[in-house]
């Protein structure tokens, strides 16, 4: 019988298939692309391929409430923005299964207590490493934190170059796609959207 997976962060349950079907599923594609999965060079690929699949979309199985789960509650008396800048990260595009690689910046308005700085980094790792769009990665990263530290606000912005545009269909290399989400004071106060575009950008 299948194994049964829960998806974090949702209460969908599916049924996934074992290393075996993984594998063989590999071994297909290879012989639709027109090599022999037989041959010396390629016997391994499929065990391969899977156990990078397991790297790559390990967020599936992460919770971002459990890694925001501890807020140090004296910052003594810190007020003003904390701003995480140039965070690397890489996700694979949910349309073409092609990488999509950049940078992402966070800050937040501290509502009385502050999280550990790489916590902020993990939760980006845990919602890029799923198949992902741009735009619902930087919701879904901006919403996490909101929920889990109830700040005064939250500013998230990404900036990643997609590799179904430079591999593939248009093939235009060096193309930069941005995207932000704001939520309470960034997204009420204009002044404090500008300070942390300001801030970004200033690097």
């Amino acid at each position: 019988m299948d194994a049964k997976i829960e998806t974090a962060g949702t209460d969908d349950v599916i049924g996934r298939p074992s290393q075996a079907e993984a594998e063989a599923a590999v071994r297909t594609l290879i012989a639709w692309a027109g090599d022999d999965p037989a041959r010396e060079g390629l016997i391994e690929t499929p065990e391969r391929v899977v156990k990078a699949f397991r790297e790559f979309y390990c967020g599936y199985e992460q919770d971002a409430a459990e890694t925001l789960d501890r807020v140090f509650d004296e910052a003594g008396g810190y007020d003003d923005m904390v701003l995480l800048r140039d965070i690397p990260f890489f996700s694979h595009c949910e349309h073409h299964m092609v990488p999509f690689i950049g940078k992402a910046h966070i800050a937040y308005f501290p509502d009385g207590g502050v999280v550990g700085l790489s916590k902020l980094a993990r939760v980006v790792e845990l919602f890029a490493r799923r198949l992902q769009m741009q735009e619902r990665l930087t919701a879904e990263i901006a919403a996490a934190i909101d929920d889990g530290l109830k700040p005064f606000g939250v500013a998230v912005m990404l900036e990643a170059e997609h590799h179904c545009v430079s591999m593939r269909g248009a093939q235009k290399q060096g193309v930069s796609t941005v995207t932000t989400s704001f939520l309470g004071r960034f997204k009420t106060d204009a002044a404090e959207r500008a300070r942390f575009l300001s801030m970004v950008n200033g690097r």
